[in-house]
């Protein structure tokens, strides 16, 4: 059975849908208010106060998560992460694709909607203009009206606090990267490097930029997302979708006349739905890429039906199969297989976690003389270690060596190194060439860390007693 959704021939109804392709028109959003939308505010809250506070996180004293280009390390929690590590973060974005995949097939563009970044920053910039500019009717008055006083006060005051949200946004941003202590000391005092000022001012500008200026300009032109979402979509998707069947034929009509002795639909062309929606389309018009599935025409619509006394549901989040009158199929070949995949690749990634080290260790031969014979008559090796302790307190580790008898290591046998520190340690081992026949043999230096949990890093390199 053909489970891709027919591609239909739009034909905008709405006044300004013809225009809503056009970069340069302003999109004057009205505020919705229900269920969804308490839902989508509180979802926002919640990642804002995630990613606000996550910086201020201490961790055994040390900023919990930090991710220190310059010193080459990433700090998460109690995990140190340097770049040899950086094959998680690759399993990280599979792992994220594979979500995003997953979620689009079942619920749409629901990551659009509710936690987009973009969508998030949008209506909080929203929130500002109606503070201090009033509704959208309002809103679109006071652009048309010349300038004066009061038009210059509220705009001023609207865009100094889009800056300040712009500015703390980057500032929290940058709080990622730069100690934030270091961070918000420099900037406060003036004393920031210039590339950290940079930084900010860009973070800024974008910020300032896509959330008050570009908004639907982004999500229309600029994100990717939505030009492959329908490569994900199917019949049996939810999104939202309004029901043309009960519906049409649209109409204004009093409360107390029953719609179909006039031969109307529910719909009262009320045009509510265009008014709160971001992206500033007419979701009547069908599915459509630009529809972000934050449920904010749902909203307006089930006010409108609770007001004229009909049953919700006009528009809500549903699926072609449902609209057709059919079964929604859930779980459906696609969704078991995006499901399977992202199940083996988060496995996958726990046990990398899971199997992580602690410390590493590297054996640089001493390349100028493969050996060597001291005053003693032993045949001498000397190697360069290179150990790391990635761990973010100071360790202590044991040198050993297997697969040399009676093997003399010539050099301290405990190491210590600091949190983060590549330590470069010089050593020699010695044997007694009688105990060994062959002219070269591999052997397994050991680094055991005893401390806390038992580890022990393994190493081979060749012991050269003769050509």
């Amino acid at each position: 059975m053909n489970q891709r959704i027919n591609i239909k021939e739009l034909k905008t109804t709405h006044k300004d849908s013809a225009d809503r392709f056009n970069p340069s028109k302003r999109i004057y959003v009205r505020a919705a208010y229900g269920l969804f939308q308490k839902l989508r505010r509180y979802t926002g809250a919640i990642l804002i106060l995630l990613f606000v506070s996550l910086p201020l996180i201490r961790w055994h004293g040390k900023q919990a998560v930090l991710f220190d280009v310059a010193k080459q390390q990433f700090h998460l929690f109690n995990m140190t992460l340097f770049p040899q590590d950086l094959t998680l973060l690759a399993w990280i974005f599979i792992i994220a694709a594979f979500a995003l995949f997953f979620v689009t097939t079942y619920l749409g563009r629901i990551w659009c909607g509710y936690t987009c970044p973009q969508t998030v920053w949008t209506f909080i910039f929203i929130w500002f203009e109606e503070r201090f500019e009033g509704s959208a009717n309002k809103r679109k008055r006071l652009d048309q009206m010349p300038w004066n006083f009061n038009k210059i006060w509220r705009k001023t005051a609207k865009h100094t606090g889009w800056l300040l949200v712009s500015l703390l946004t980057a500032l929290v941003f940058c709080s990622y990267f730069v100690p934030v202590e270091q961070l918000y000391s420099d900037f406060f005092t003036l004393n920031s490097s210039p590339f950290i000022l940079l930084c900010i001012f860009i973070f800024t500008f974008s910020t300032y930029a896509n959330a008050g200026w570009m908004r639907s300009i982004f999500c229309i032109h600029m994100c990717p997302y939505s030009r492959f979402q329908s490569a994900m979509f199917d019949k049996h998707t939810y999104s939202v979708a309004y029901d043309a069947k009960r519906g049409e034929q649209r109409g204004p009509r009093s409360r107390k006349v029953d719609p179909k002795k006039i031969a109307l639909g529910d719909c009262v062309d009320c045009d509510l739905c265009v008014q709160v929606c971001p992206t500033g389309i007419d979701i009547r018009d069908g599915l459509q890429y630009e529809c972000i599935n934050c449920g904010a025409c749902v909203d307006a619509c089930d006010q409108t039906m609770d007001k004229m006394g009909y049953p919700r549901g006009l528009i809500s989040y549903t699926s072609e199969q449902k609209l057709a009158g059919k079964e929604t199929n859930l779980l459906r070949p696609k969704i078991i297989g995006y499901g399977l995949v992202l199940l083996i690749m988060m496995t996958i990634f726990v046990v990398n976690i899971v199997n992580l080290s602690t410390a590493e260790m590297e054996i640089v031969r001493d390349r100028t003389a493969l050996y060597r014979e001291n005053s003693e008559g032993l045949i001498e090796n000397t190697y360069t270690l290179k150990i790391l302790n990635k761990t973010i307190e100071t360790q202590t580790y044991q040198l050993s060596i297997m697969g040399l008898q009676d093997a003399l290591l010539i050099g301290p046998e405990q190491i210590v190194v600091k949190s983060g520190e590549v330590l470069t340690q010089p050593i020699a081992i010695a044997v007694d060439p009688y105990n060994i026949k062959e002219k070269k043999r591999m052997i397994t230096i050991i680094l055991t860390k005893k401390e806390g949990d038992f580890e022990q890093i393994k190493q081979q390199s060749p012991f050269f007693l003769g050509l």
